[in-house]
């Protein structure tokens, strides 16, 4: 009969995928050793086995996890029924403030994809695309008449460029929030520069030219 697990397992768990994939964020996947995230975690080698099988598999569970909270998020916010634009800006506001507190994770997801075993890189890839499906929807709902030439698809791949990056310079802390940022983005996507505002965070921050 299989040990019952104990009530803090699930907590301990997640803890222990927030520190590998800050391991992995800041020294990379193939870099770092099975010690080496034992260390990161507070933990034993021996527990840490307790919760992963492997280094391979610690990487499935970090970016599975990260790319189904993201899928939950669209989930979310279709089931909130608005209309076109709220919606998109919605989605872009959300996935803001996903990324501000899951920076390494996102990193992991966008650099160490490529090391999964390839059922689990496939699983992985078929959550993205369904994210990048919802995103292209909402653009299309926007503007139906892409829809035909498909460049509902390219436009929302631009949208992800201007947002998945955002970890790899913006700071926690900063004159610009996340939840400032995603209303840059969505002004900047949705009406170009010239509806972009200065966010009250960031006005004492930026120089005069």
């Amino acid at each position: 009969m299989a040990r019952p697990r104990a009530a803090t397992y699930d907590d301990q768990r997640e803890q222990i995928l927030a520190a590998a994939a800050q391991l992995f964020a800041s020294r990379g996947y193939t870099a770092s050793t099975m010690n080496e995230v034992a260390a990161a975690c507070g933990v034993s080698k021996a527990t840490l086995y307790h919760y992963v099988r492997d280094k391979h598999d610690l990487l499935a569970q970090i970016t599975r996890g990260h790319v189904a909270r993201l899928a939950a998020l669209v989930d979310a916010v279709a089931a909130q029924q608005l209309a076109p634009e709220p919606h998109l800006r919605e989605l872009i506001r959300r996935f803001m403030q996903v990324y501000a507190h899951a920076q390494h994770e996102h990193r992991v997801l966008t650099e160490d994809v490529k090391f999964l075993a390839p059922d689990d890189r496939a699983a992985v890839l078929a959550a993205q695309r369904r994210v990048v499906v919802a995103y292209a929807d909402a653009v299309a709902a926007l503007r139906p008449e892409l829809r035909p030439a498909r460049m509902h698809k390219p436009l929302a791949m631009l949208l992800f460029g201007m947002i998945n990056w955002t970890f790899t310079w913006l700071r926690a802390g900063g004159a610009l929030s996340p939840a400032a940022l995603g209303s840059v983005v969505a002004d900047l996507f949705l009406h170009g520069l010239p509806a972009v505002a200065l966010p009250a965070s960031a006005g004492a921050a930026v120089p005069p030219r």
